[in-house]
């Protein structure tokens, strides 16, 4: 069992890291939550449960076989930088106010998911840290490898439902100049990270 609790603090570990750094889904589960409330962060909070296990197969399989993985990657940060520059401006374009069918169907989920598909640094995690675990995990029991998903994804999305939580109390500036500097700045930060996508894009590329 010393092996298996080695791989349960890697997990933690992991999880914990990447639930609390900034990071694209981050910063729009904190401006959906700003806008809409705790319970559209909470579903952006869960998104990586949904969107993960394909990458995670995908992952693996390019392990197991692709050749120019960093080519795949390349493109998928290119078409993650152009949907990350339209949130963006949704972000810098706000004025305050919610229009009446934003607030009905934020569709925050939706979002959530497209950003977490487009956002290569999933599948670098899992192509350069995660999926090798899993395998050198799996040789010593199913247990280990199991172990590490389920503690690792737990402390993901626990961190980032807290983050939300954290987040959504402070709603009570909604209306405030700060309130609104909050949602640009978000804008602002997520057409930074999809320049850095475009640079990573670039150098995968050529």
């Amino acid at each position: 069992m010393e092996k298996e609790i080695t791989y349960i603090v890697s997990g933690i570990v992991f999880g914990l890291s990447g639930g609390f750094t900034p990071g694209p889904l981050m910063t729009l589960m904190i401006s959906e939550t700003l806008k809409y409330g705790t319970k559209e962060g909470l579903k952006i909070a869960v998104v990586p449960l949904i969107s993960d296990a394909p990458i995670v197969a995908g992952s693996l399989l390019l392990l197991s076989g692709f050749s120019d993985a960093s080519l795949f990657l390349g493109f998928l940060a290119l078409a993650g930088a152009g949907y990350l520059i339209y949130l963006g401006w949704e972000g810098l374009s706000f004025r305050g106010n919610i229009p009446a069918e934003a607030q009905a169907q934020p569709r925050s989920f939706r979002k959530g998911i497209i950003t977490n598909f487009l956002n290569p640094n999933p599948y670098i995690f899992w192509i350069t840290i995660g999926a090798p675990t899993v395998i050198h995990a799996l040789e010593i029991s199913l247990t280990a490898a199991v172990l590490f998903i389920v503690f690792m994804y737990l402390c993901l999305v626990g961190s980032t439902i807290l983050t939300a939580i954290v987040t959504g109390k402070s709603r009570n500036f909604l209306k405030s100049r700060g309130y609104r500097i909050t949602i640009r700045t978000l804008g602002a930060l997520l057409v930074l990270f999809a320049l850095i996508f475009i640079r990573q894009a670039l150098q995968a590329i050529f």
